[in-house]
């Protein structure tokens, strides 16, 4: 999508990374706050964490000012998903909804579980492997619900309005029918790509069935209630940043000078080659249960 753009700090596969994004003006914004959900009619915005088949855990430090996009990090080291085989690291393009956020202290009706404090995810199935910091417009088409160590964590499923077949795929029965085998491996890597570090397999609602677009429309639209409440302190965010540049009902909006002082403070962009760490190419062969 035009307009936005985005800025590297530090080296990636460090601890110090990240990824922070700009507006049209080239002043530095927050992913989570100050991009609007919608793109246009229908079409939401995504912001691109993990770009296809990559491994690094990028996400967006929701407790971060500004809310750049760094690597996630388990007992201080940094998160890599593993292959498990067949599947070279994430099998989409994955990253988040701007505006949206599912809130810990709200048991969903669907699932039974709280929400795990974090924008809702996006898994792009369309054919262009995107960036990292990309914003893009996707059309919804259905949404699954896994429980992640008694969270409810959604992935909604969507295409990239501007991938070459997008027109063909206005529902989750379109997946199923144009691209087959891809919501089958989805449920399967969302059940084990946390095998490999000595965890459960993950559990879903629904008997792991997607549930079609209105269903995902009305999940994306309560969690951007929830983000409206966060954002206007009317729920305590516990540690989650509001820092914004942009959402004037919201007593955590600052003018673009002090969002600028936060990322002059940080690392320079790294000009050096950083390298994943040849470990990451693993593969791991896995009985399916």
């Amino acid at each position: 999508m035009s307009g936005f753009s985005s800025e590297e700090r530090a080296a990636p596969f460090t601890l110090d990374y990240r990824v922070f994004l700009k507006n049209e003006k080239g002043q530095y914004i927050s992913p989570f706050h100050d991009i609007p959900i919608y793109a246009d009619k229908d079409v939401f915005h995504m912001v691109v964490e993990v770009p296809r088949w990559s491994n690094a855990k990028m996400e967006i430090a929701t407790k971060d000012p500004l809310n750049p996009i760094k690597q996630d990090v388990k007992k201080g080291k940094l998160r890599y998903v593993a292959n498990l085989f067949p599947y070279k690291g994430y099998i989409w393009n994955y990253g988040a909804i701007p505006q949206t956020w599912e809130d810990p202290g709200h048991n969903d009706e669907h699932t039974g579980c709280c929400g795990d404090n974090d924008p809702i995810d996006v898994c792009e199935i369309g054919s262009k492997v995107c960036a990292r910091g990309e914003i893009i417009g996707v059309k919804v088409l259905g949404i699954l619900a896994m429980i992640d160590e008694g969270e409810t964590d959604w992935k909604v499923i969507a295409i990239n309005v501007d991938d070459p077949d997008a027109a063909n795929y206005n529902d989750i029965h379109d997946v199923k029918r144009l691209k087959p085998g891809y919501l089958e491996a989805t449920v399967d890597w969302f059940r084990r790509y946390k095998v490999p570090d000595g965890k459960p397999e993950n559990e879903f609602a629904f008997n792991a069935e997607f549930k079609d677009k209105d269903f995902a429309m009305d999940i994306i639209k309560s969690t951007h209630d929830h983000w409206k409440a966060l954002v206007t302190k009317k729920t305590d965010g516990k540690g989650i940043s509001c820092m914004n540049t942009t959402v004037s009902e919201s007593p955590f909006k600052c003018d673009p000078d002090a969002a600028k002082a936060i990322v002059d403070a940080l690392p320079p962009p790294c000009e050096s080659a950083c390298t994943v760490p040849t470990d990451v190419d693993k593969w791991f062969h896995h009985q399916k249960n």
